[in-house]
């Protein structure tokens, strides 16, 4: 039950943090959880067959050239689990009716991001233990909350712009390129010293997520004028 706890609750305050940032028109609770449950089931499933394919091909992804944690970093592990993601965000929720906001990219990724960090969370914590499940809890799970907001925040911007694909591209490269990034420096921690790489970014990543979210605050179409 600890475990299980823990693996929850990190993903439940900031689902919390960013529900409650929504100031001007919540989003329907049933949309936030269905969107929670596809990052949960569906997003972590392509992604763990993607996982499963590619190690099939690249037998050698646990060797220590940079080159290949390089690869590993940005394509088996970012470029997958983001982009698993970003169907969901991209076919599912912006098409909705209910996303009529710019905020509202930001809330429905952070609702599959925040599935998919607790179904990984929960597989991690009983391999590893309490010691894993607090180490990510400060970690692994604002890592995907940050990758989430910025992802979420250009497709806020998609929905009700003329350039729906080139803004829901740029959110998507993002997201992969700080997952990318933050990983990157946890697959060389062989380097002494290096990891603190992967804590820079995430700092800078929720910096981001700070303005991106006051941005859409002060954009909300449902803003008192």
């Amino acid at each position: 039950m600890p475990l299980i706890l823990l693996s929850i609750a990190p993903a439940l305050l900031i689902i919390i943090y960013i529900y409650y940032s929504d100031k001007y028109d919540k989003e329907p609770r049933h949309l936030l959880f269905i969107c929670f449950l596809l990052g949960a089931i569906g997003s972590i499933l392509i992604s763990s067959v993607s996982h499963l394919v590619i190690s099939q091909y690249f037998p050698g992804l646990e060797e220590k050239e940079i080159w290949i944690q390089l690869f590993k970093a940005f394509i088996v592990v970012a470029l997958i689990e983001e982009f698993s993601k970003y169907i969901f965000v991209r076919y599912f929720a912006q098409r909705h009716k209910e996303f009529d906001e710019p905020y509202d990219g930001i809330m429905y990724a952070v609702m599959v991001s925040m599935g998919f960090a607790v179904t990984e969370n929960l597989a991690y914590s009983f391999q590893g233990g309490i010691e894993i499940a607090l180490y990510r809890a400060f970690t692994a799970v604002p890592a995907h909350a940050t990758f989430g907001i910025i992802m979420g925040y250009y497709m806020g911007k998609a929905k009700f712009s003329r350039k729906r694909i080139k803004f829901n591209l740029i959110g998507l490269g993002l997201a992969i390129f700080f997952h990318g990034i933050y990983d990157f420096f946890l697959f060389i921690n062989y380097i002494p010293g290096i990891s603190i790489g992967a804590f820079v970014s995430l700092a800078v990543g929720i910096l981001l997520s700070q303005k991106a979210i006051r941005i859409h605050q002060r954009n909300s179409h449902f803003r008192p004028k």
